[in-house]
């Protein structure tokens, strides 16, 4: 499947890029909201607590998921376009960005998991263990951008 893409491989990439940013604003954005909410919840603030829930409903919906899933698929194209599948030597680079991914993945899916926690009222974390935590996709991009980008 090596270049299979042909001339469209520079818009897929484009898109794929375009949808990364979409994702991770998400990423950035998910984990602040949870600390708010948390807050919200430990001062007593219910009515503002229900309203972060409407506002981490609608970024899972509208920015986070739709993201992700494009993402995957067009790195999915990318990858293959490349010979991923092929086993075309000399992709490790990939091999460990598309491992970063799969993290990064799981985080998105563990901040899903805590929302909907909070949302019923069952914080496990602290505001300060939140916002620690809220650092992981900065160090996960930073990670997956020099392997693209350098290809070491």
């Amino acid at each position: 499947m090596t270049g299979w893409l042909g001339a469209a491989y520079d818009w897929v990439k484009a898109a794929h890029l375009i949808f990364v940013i979409f994702w991770m604003a998400g990423l950035f954005m998910l984990p602040r909201y949870l600390v708010y909410h948390q807050e919200a919840l430990a001062a007593g603030r219910t009515d503002e607590a229900a309203l972060w829930v409407e506002r981490e409903g609608k970024i899972r919906g509208i920015i986070l998921t739709p993201a992700l899933v494009v993402v995957w698929v067009l790195g999915l194209a990318l990858a293959a376009n490349l010979g991923l599948f092929d086993g075309v030597p000399g992709l490790g680079w990939l091999h460990a960005k598309l491992a970063l991914v799969l993290l990064l993945s799981g985080y998105h899916g563990w901040t899903i998991a805590y929302a909907k926690k909070l949302a019923r009222n069952r914080p496990t974390l602290t505001g300060r263990h939140l916002r620690m935590i809220n650092e992981i996709p900065a160090l996960a991009v930073t990670l997956i951008v020099v392997l693209v980008i350098v290809k070491p």
